[in-house]
């Protein structure tokens, strides 16, 4: 039977409140994969919703081999796949260099991601009234303005609740990239308890992606406010933005996201 283990608060307070320059290097390097992966995989959702709506039938069939796949199968598999199936360049911004492995790294998550946005960008069209799309056409708009300056505005007040909380789990997810070499948060713990083994960095760790994941709630119920205004006729409370953004299922059943 294992004992309770000590916790070294010292570790935990010199990794938070003191980090080291390298810590601020792997931050940098969570934030900037979950962002550019995140604005891919909306990308790639918003092109699988367009397509599952198409009335061309390869296009719908595609769309749903697209998301079957990639919803159905590990993440932690469609990376490996990525990063080993294919040889993957070095790119060099000045500022910072991204590596081979976080670029596949991003590549794969940003797949994995618009699996899951496409359902959702779809929802959010489902939305919008069809009559938008007949009465913009009848003004001679085509259908790619239409969508650009009719539907999708409106529709973005359904998606954005949703979105956010994806790119949450982005944030999250990238620690998987751990596992094909890209210095991350996880890696730089993993770094550290290899060299000292002090599980405590990991709880370190684990305190600035729960920063991470805040600071993202309290942005979120900042746009989603900006944003739109609910069904029930009044905007609502930041206070509701923000349960909203940290656990929608609670909200709903307290009637603060209605139908």
């Amino acid at each position: 039977m294992h004992g309770l283990v000590a916790v070294d608060w010292h570790v935990i307070w010199q990794q938070v409140f003191h980090p080291h320059a390298i810590l601020w290097h792997v931050l940098w390097a969570t934030v900037y994969i979950s962002i550019a992966s995140q604005a891919l995989g909306v990308l790639l959702g918003l092109l699988a919703a367009l397509a599952r709506m198409s009335r061309f039938a390869p296009f719908r069939w595609i769309s749903a081999i697209y998301v079957w796949i990639f919803r159905g199968t590990p993440l932690l598999v469609q990376i490996f796949y990525v990063y080993f199936a294919f040889s993957w360049p070095s790119l060099n911004f000045g500022i910072w260099t991204v590596s081979d492995a976080a670029l596949a790294g991003i590549v794969a998550l940003s797949i994995n991601e618009g699996a899951y946005m496409r359902e959702i960008i779809r929802a959010g069209i489902d939305s919008v009234d069809r009559g938008q799309m007949e009465a913009a056409k009848s003004v001679g708009m085509t259908y790619g303005k239409a969508m650009r300056r009719i539907i999708l505005p409106q529709a973005a007040r359904v998606i954005v609740p949703p979105l956010g909380n994806e790119f949450n789990n982005m944030m999250k997810n990238t620690s998987l990239l751990f596992t094909i070499g890209v210095f991350e948060l996880f890696a730089y713990s993993e770094q550290n308890y290899s060299q000292f083994f002090i599980a405590d960095y990991f709880l370190a760790i684990a305190v600035w992606y729960l920063l991470l994941t805040t600071v993202w709630a309290f942005i979120q119920a900042w746009i989603e406010r900006r944003l739109a205004v609910s069904e029930r006729g009044d905007e609502l409370s930041f206070g509701e933005r923000l349960e909203l953004a940290w656990n929608p299922m609670s909200a709903w059943t307290r009637g603060v996201y209605r139908r």
